[in-house]
């Protein structure tokens, strides 16, 4: 499975380049350049920003969290209590983009 399926993490945009309309463009150049059938991301930013479905990504849904510091991400013992609390309302949005040529 590990060579039809990629995961994209961290596409980060210089700051200059940021709002210029190019982030899309990059994620799919990127993208076709990889040499793999499908290629998934999640992203917390998702329901701000649809930059992966310009990209030609497909959202496919939000990955909801338990409620508690251990939940869908796994224990997490070492996350202070701000941490824990700013990030109650973070659930990305998971995409998944048909490579296929």
């Amino acid at each position: 499975m590990n060579s039809q399926l990629w995961l994209l993490q961290r596409v980060v945009l210089h700051p200059t380049y940021r709002g210029a309309g190019i982030a899309s463009d990059f994620i799919r150049r990127a993208c076709e350049l990889c040499n793999v059938d499908w290629i998934e991301t999640l992203s917390a930013m998702g329901h701000a920003n649809p930059v992966f479905e310009r990209a030609g990504f497909k959202r496919i849904g939000t990955v909801h969290r338990s409620g508690s510091a251990t939940g869908a991400y796994g224990s997490r013992t070492n996350l202070s209590a701000e941490t824990v609390r700013k990030s109650r309302f973070s659930d990305p949005v998971y995409y998944v983009l048909d490579n296929r040529r």
